[in-house]
């Protein structure tokens, strides 16, 4: 069985928001690609979290490849039961949407947020129950919050056999690329 944890930037830090950005089309272009390329090396579990961004939209690409690969199943892990209340109501609808639609909703903590130990045992959580990583995240990115799983991945992966897929701006740029250019084959 293989399980990716896929994370990564914020939406805020990625300057995306709402779902009619384009920067949203070629984020689940993406993240489709790389999910079927995973798929034919034996995917079976999507495990990422429900963080506005990255995670969510990795939620949304799985979901519309499960037609034609039902196999496909997807988790979201979340770090403590309390986890986007703090949000807005728009975003805690979207939140509750993908809880409903995925194969698995789990917390790490079975308390609410109380302190910073439960995003570190998330991390290790996530870390433990995968067999690799695909993050987005570009070390340029200093003030990012997605640095402390990128960090914790390498660490990782020094240690155990964990690949780790790093697509940074560089990578992202190409794939929006090849996103513009599938559009204009039409």
């Amino acid at each position: 069985m293989q399980r990716i944890w896929i994370t990564g930037f914020k939406a805020f830090e990625l300057g995306l928001f709402g779902n009619k950005d384009p920067k949203k089309q070629v984020l689940l272009y993406a993240l489709k690609r790389l999910m079927v390329q995973q798929i034919e090396d034996g995917l079976e579990w999507v495990i990422t979290g429900g963080q506005l961004g990255i995670e969510q939209i990795a939620i949304e690409a799985a979901m519309t490849l499960k037609p034609d690969y039902p196999e496909l199943k997807v988790a979201m892990m979340l770090p403590f039961t309390d986890f986007g209340a703090q949000w807005n109501s728009q975003n805690q609808q979207q939140l509750n949407l993908w809880r409903d639609q995925v194969d698995f909703v789990g917390y790490v903590s079975q308390e609410k947020y109380s302190n910073a130990g439960q995003l570190q045992s998330y991390q290790n959580f996530m870390l433990n129950h995968t067999d690799c990583g695909l993050i987005f995240f570009d070390e340029q990115a200093t003030q990012s919050t997605a640095r402390y799983a990128f960090q914790g991945m390498k660490q990782y992966s020094k240690t155990m056999s964990y690949p780790v897929t790093q697509i940074d701006f560089d990578r992202l740029q190409e794939y929006a690329d090849e996103y513009a250019e599938s559009l204009n084959d039409w």
